[in-house]
């Protein structure tokens, strides 16, 4: 079982989403978009993160925050876009590690699965 912190900006996905990764196995701790997402990742002793925000910038952002941490350099991130071709290329071109991107629209079986493959 994996800790997740869950960060999504739409109350309804992020309930969708904590019950289908809940489903799995995994305990899911979710919020709204914040900049306090290392101290939520620490809080929580977070296996693995997946970000919702409402444009690629936001998660983006965060992704950055995170792996600016040293104890967060290789933790496993899901970024959800719809603009995944976009954010591919930006997170190739920085040589992002132990990140997948979810394309928007999506289920929650295609999160599971991107979190299953990351973890092992």
């Amino acid at each position: 079982m994996a800790r997740i912190l869950l960060i999504d900006d739409t109350p309804e996905i992020a309930e969708l989403l904590t019950f289908a990764l809940r489903d799995r196995g995994h305990e899911v701790f979710a919020t709204g978009y914040t900049t306090s997402v290392n101290e939520l990742l620490a809080e929580h002793h977070a296996d693995a993160l997946v970000l919702d925000c409402s444009g690629f910038d936001m998660s983006d952002t965060l992704f950055d925050s995170v792996r600016e941490d040293a104890n967060y350099a290789t933790l496993p991130v899901i970024i959800i876009t719809d603009i995944a071709q976009q954010a591919e290329h930006v997170l190739r071109s920085r040589n992002a590690q132990n990140v997948l991107i979810v394309q928007k629209p999506f289920t929650a079986g295609q999160v599971a699965n991107a979190l299953a493959q990351l973890l092992g």
